[in-house]
């Protein structure tokens, strides 16, 4: 192969999901916004919808009907963004379910699609989307009239177990959905994990069916191998890359991989990244570019004709921590050049 190798484990995946809804003991959704945060949402939804699941959130209406069309009908799709100028005719033909954020949208969505079914989104302190207390008390009878059948907020600190936000929030939450006779929802994947108070009625782990934190206990889903396109000799002082950013200290052996922040793998990640051949780490070098990074393979015995970057020796997690950002970041960014193996 001329490009890298993304390996998608759909067994670990929807052994993922099956581990946290046994952990919550409630519903348990999917979210598969994102194009299932990189990985591909149609196989994605598809493979958890042959486990079990029958809910699953989107961020935007596109997402929704593209997902429909590979669901069929029958799984409750539902959008955090709510019902947006122009999404009347997405929301009805596909059947979604908007999360409604605002006044605004809730006479959008009553007045364009009268008993059509829509959620509603509170803001519990996070200050990004949903209906902060005093809203949400000027429409609460109006919107519960209209029989929304989900109430839902979103945690802010939830990757930081201890944080007191996350006690913060669901006192909110309560306070602000006390005596009202609607499923009710608070956790993602952090959520899920702090324990029964969070989980309500429905859980809608992301980040954590994919391998990724907080979830620690998570059976790896992604593998990207990448090929060799070429390996030199390098002589002490000689450089190598953009900006002469190396400079071999010793008679050296450099690898050219054919990847590079077209692909998802971020400029940041520089001269701390880490490869793998086997069991053997070996460092990226110089500057990654756009479609090629350089690779210190002196230490090793053969000549390798690939190179590991996400597998069993690192994690999503351990690779974003190269660049100074977070596995959401490197699993949606994972470019579409990559050769995709599916494992189902």
């Amino acid at each position: 192969m001329t490009t890298g190798t993304l390996t998608i484990d759909l067994d670990a995946l929807a052994g993922n999901w099956r581990a946290l809804a046994q952990i919550a003991q409630v519903e348990t959704a999917a979210v598969v916004k994102a194009d299932g945060y990189g990985l591909g949402a149609e196989r994605v939804a598809a493979r958890l919808a042959r486990e079990g699941a029958r809910a699953f959130f989107v961020a935007v209406a596109e997402e929704g009907t593209a997902l429909r069309r590979a669901l069929g009908p029958g799984p409750t799709i539902s959008v955090f963004s709510g019902h947006m100028e122009g999404d009347a005719e997405r929301i009805a033909s596909a059947d979604l379910t908007p999360m409604i954020n605002s006044i605004d949208q809730m006479l959008r969505h009553v007045e364009a699609l009268p008993g059509h079914p829509f959620g509603l989104q509170l803001d519990t302190g996070m200050n990004r989307l949903g209906m902060e207390p005093a809203e949400w008390s000027a429409l609460r009878d109006i919107a519960l009239a209209q029989n929304p059948t989900l109430i839902m907020s979103h945690l802010a600190c939830a990757d930081e177990f201890a944080h007191p936000m996350n006690d913060q929030q669901r006192r909110a939450f309560d306070e602000m959905t006390a005596g009202i006779d609607v499923p009710r929802s608070l956790a993602a994947t952090g959520g899920t994990l702090l324990g029964p108070d969070f989980h309500y009625d429905l859980v809608r782990p992301g980040v954590g069916l994919y391998g990724g934190l907080p979830y620690v206990d998570a059976r790896p889903v992604v593998t990207l191998d990448i090929p060799v396109v070429q390996v030199r000799d390098v002589l002490p002082g000689e450089t190598v890359g953009y900006a002469n950013a190396w400079t071999a200290q010793r008679p050296s052996r450099v690898a050219t991989i054919s990847a590079g922040y077209a692909d998802g793998l971020i400029r940041a990640m520089g001269g701390d990244a880490r490869l793998h051949h086997g069991d053997i780490a070996v460092p990226v070098i110089g500057r990654v570019s756009m479609d090629l990074i350089t690779v210190d393979v002196t230490d090793l015995r053969e000549t390798p004709q690939s190179l590991q970057l996400i597998g069993l020796h690192q994690s999503v997690d351990t690779v974003a921590g190269f660049a100074g950002t977070i596995g959401y970041e490197i699993l949606t960014s994972l470019g579409a050049r990559y050769h995709r193996v599916w494992r189902d």
